[in-house]
């Protein structure tokens, strides 16, 4: 998962003008006049901008949007582990390069009964083989993700796939008797799938479940870095005289010793992506290995230890530890920021041999190339941010070590009595940038994976409680990290579950952002209740920061396909609920950018836009409810009529949406729906008109 610039959505979106009466010759004016007055006096008020039913001609508020004035930035990162079906395109990708380890055969061959525990240590690549295990037996997009906290002695199978469950916890391990097994074993089999669950090498399993156990050993380094060499070249990213000086390379004895004491996959795929730019910018072998060797945890430690003397360094590396693949001037800011704190801090000591008399004070100090290359890190070539409307030029900063910014951080944070609150407070005192929030809360989230104790997340609240979205971005992207270790993933789901409750609008913002990204997209039906959950929790009248966070983490859970049945059908219910509460304000406003643009609407955060026709073609059953309960709303009626009128003028989406069947379907349940009535009358008079002045002419 990287944390480099991306793209940002524009924030200053504008509300649109409010009519209350269509423009003349407008297509909302019509022969139902009558109709339209009768509604012109029901509204919606809200505290900014203003929900209306009737006919406007168009130019409609559905929502007050001014949450986004907020900067933060609007990437959705994806989950590396889901409680749900994964997409085949993250499984092909996953199995690039994909060794077969010494056991695999055993453990191909143990599946058939269903199930294999599969013993390994951490950086192996038990996942990965686990992966093409269920692949092997249903295909790339019939993987299926369990939470790590699932209890396996009644979670029974709900299709024919395969599921994977990593980091099974040891207590959840101890509880897995024989018996318990056969009963999973049994229902997997009557309904064709297959259960891979991979868990920690100490971990204590019943002596009764031998059968379904594999241990799992890394395989071979070499053979890891050569078969992604081969597929290197095989896609066009080395040539032939490349593939053999890197070939040459990985059997020189450098890279052998390197990995002897390198040996999992991880490093294997490291050296191999080295080999790779040594081969294309004839760089030493030398060069290579060292900058390999830079990002051990030896080599973090090392570093701190001698700059310990020095706030400046130790301020300069947190910063490009912190921040990695920001500008240049970010950089600076927070190592400007940091370096007075650390120096409150500090204690002072006696350094031997230093004559202070005869040195001359320098006022400027080193430039910012020499400190960084005091600490090993450098600037890359300048080039155009896409993170930012305005695209202006950046100077990206990072460390020579491939993993030297996760170890070093981690480090930092964790080793170091009040080194928390110091990056806390350093990057309190920084302004909003572009991609900062996701820099910053991608490390947060890596470090707080591994701290411990019961009170390790209790440090997010500064932030998460803040009033710029930055800073509630920053927390949503770090828990959406966190949550992805399965032994700190419980404690991440309860801290949302009390957020969602609390009093404070702020805080309910907070789990809506971390419901837009990696966290709502590993668990969207989770996600798709949390979000109810922090609509229940609001006063009558929407916040419009908590407007806002909602619907960009619909938006975001729409990005995938698997998603819009479930997010579809949360939004029929929440139009259900009545007027003049939250969840039905949020529904109106969702229903009207659907049928008369899209959703998310134009301009608003959203990689995938989807429209009322789309959402007909696509899942009819949930467009159908859709359709007729927002016709029986006043609050709806007029957009939903609209979008319904522009899918049937034009031939081609007419034929896709089957709208003859739709049209046959509202007829025959109209008799109890008001709002299904006045549409068919409606339309029917529409006809009559037109015909009639067909033959007047």
């Amino acid at each position: 998962m990287t944390a480099g610039p991306v793209p940002a959505a524009d924030p200053d979106i504008q509300p649109d003008t409010v009519h209350s009466d269509p423009p003349p010759g407008s297509d909302a004016a019509g022969p139902d006049v009558a109709h339209h007055n009768s509604f012109r006096e029901s509204r919606q008020r809200v505290d900014s901008g203003v929900a209306l039913m009737g006919n406007v001609g168009g130019d409609f508020t559905y929502l007050n949007i001014s949450g986004w004035t907020d900067e933060a930035t609007e990437r959705i990162l994806k989950p590396r582990l889901r409680e749900g079906p994964y997409p085949a395109k993250e499984v092909r990708d996953r199995l690039y390069g994909f060794v077969e380890p010494p056991a695999y055969a055993r453990c191909r061959k143990a599946l058939d009964s269903r199930i294999v525990l599969l013993r390994a240590r951490a950086g192996t690549g038990a996942g990965t083989a686990a992966f093409a295990l269920l692949a092997e037996r249903h295909g790339e997009d019939g993987v299926t993700g369990l939470d790590a906290m699932a209890d396996l002695s009644v979670w029974r199978p709900k299709a024919g796939r395969g599921y994977l469950l990593q980091g099974l916890p040891a207590a959840s391990a101890r509880s897995l008797d024989e018996v318990r097994l056969a009963g999973l074993a049994d229902a997997l089999r009557a309904a064709g799938a297959h259960l891979v669950v991979t868990m920690a090498q100490e971990a204590r399993l019943p002596s009764d479940t031998g059968r379904w156990e594999e241990v799992h050993l890394a395989p071979g380094p070499h053979e890891v870095a050569e078969r992604r060499l081969l597929l290197l070249a095989a896609d066009g990213r080395l040539d032939s005289e490349q593939l053999n000086a890197a070939l040459e390379h990985l059997a020189s004895p450098a890279c052998t010793e390197y990995l002897s004491t390198h040996p999992l996959p991880g490093d294997a795929v490291d050296l191999a992506d080295g080999l790779r730019q040594s081969a294309e910018t004839s760089a030493p072998i030398k060069v290579v290995l060292d900058d390999l060797l830079t990002g051990t945890a030896d080599a973090a430690r090392s570093a701190l230890v001698q700059a310990r003397h020095s706030p400046d360094r130790v301020a300069l590396m947190a910063a490009v530890a912190l921040l990695a693949g920001q500008d240049r001037t970010v950089i600076e800011q927070f190592a400007t920021a940091m370096r007075p704190l650390l120096g409150a801090r500090a204690t002072r000591t006696v350094v031997h041999g230093e004559d202070s008399e005869h040195q001359l004070p320098d006022v400027l100090g080193p430039s910012f190339e020499d400190r960084l290359e005091a600490i090993g890190a450098r600037p890359l070539a300048p080039r155009t941010s896409p993170a930012d409307r305005y695209r202006y030029p950046v100077q990206s900063i990072v460390f020579s070590g491939k993993h030297r910014s996760a170890t070093l951080l981690r480090h930092l944070w964790l080793d170091f009595e009040g080194m928390p609150d110091v990056l806390w407070g350093s990057l309190e005192q920084l302004r909003y940038q572009p991609g900062l929030d996701v820099a910053a809360g991608v490390a947060i989230g890596r470090v707080l994976a591994h701290a411990t104790g019961p009170g390790a997340l209790t440090q997010l609240h500064r932030f998460a409680s803040s009033g710029d979205r930055w800073r509630r971005r920053l927390v949503a992207v770090a828990l959406g990290e966190i949550v992805q270790h399965p032994l700190v993933s419980g404690a991440v789901k309860e801290q949302m579950r009390r957020w969602s409750r609390s009093s404070s609008a702020v805080l309910r913002c907070t789990v809506a952002e971390t419901c837009a990204g990696s966290y709502g997209l590993a668990r969207p039906a989770a996600a798709l209740k949390l979000l109810d959950t922090i609509l229940e929790g609001s006063s009558t009248e929407l916040d419009d920061k908590l407007r806002a966070a909602v619907s960009f983490a619909l938006g975001a859970l729409l990005t995938e396909e698997g998603n819009h049945m479930e997010v579809l059908e949360t939004v029929t219910r929440w139009l259900e609920t009545g007027r003049g509460t939250p969840r039905h304000t949020l529904a109106v406003h969702v229903i009207h950018s659907l049928c008369l643009s899209t959703f998310p609407q134009p301009g608003a955060p959203g990689a995938v836009r989807i429209t009322l026709a789309q959402t007909l073609e696509r899942h009819p059953v949930q467009g159908f409810s859709l359709v007729v309960q927002g016709l029986d709303d006043p609050a709806t009626y007029e957009a939903v009529a609209r979008g319904l009128g522009r899918v049937e003028a034009e031939p081609d989406t007419f034929r896709r949406t089957a709208f003859d069947h739709l049209l046959s379907e509202l007829s025959r349940i109209a008799r109890h729906r008001p709002g299904v009535i006045r549409l068919l009358l409606g339309r029917h008079r529409d006809h009559m008109n037109a015909s009639r002045r067909g033959n007047a002419s």
